[in-house]
């Protein structure tokens, strides 16, 4: 399976690259900044709080998704179904204590 999904990713960089439209503008080359001209070269660096903050609202965020499932069918799963669903957001309310505590959502 990851043979396959590796080949077709592998063809279809291909195909882009081999059939695509090849019109070179130096205009296209231009790092876009809201249609002004760059004042400065991008450096690259950026705080880890930043990349930090980012993997937490993803974690976070992906996690609640499953909640809209769970409303939609909650009365068709009864009583098992809402216990799963408090484990889970205990679950979720343990990793978000954790990552307070240890001041990942500090902002300083």
């Amino acid at each position: 399976m990851f043979l396959m999904a590796g080949g077709v990713s592998a063809l279809f960089i291909f195909l882009s690259q081999s059939l695509g439209p090849k019109k070179p503008n130096p205009a296209k080359d231009m790092p876009y900044e809201c249609g002004i001209k760059p004042f400065e070269l991008p450096s690259g660096k950026h705080a880890v709080k930043f990349y930090l903050a980012g993997m937490l609202f993803v974690l976070f965020d992906v996690e609640m998704i499953f909640f809209f499932p769970w409303a939609v069918v909650y009365r068709k799963l009864g009583w098992f179904g809402f216990v799963e669903m408090m484990v889970f957001l205990g679950v979720l309310v343990l990793g978000f204590l954790y990552a307070w505590k240890k001041g990942a959502l500090e902002w300083k």
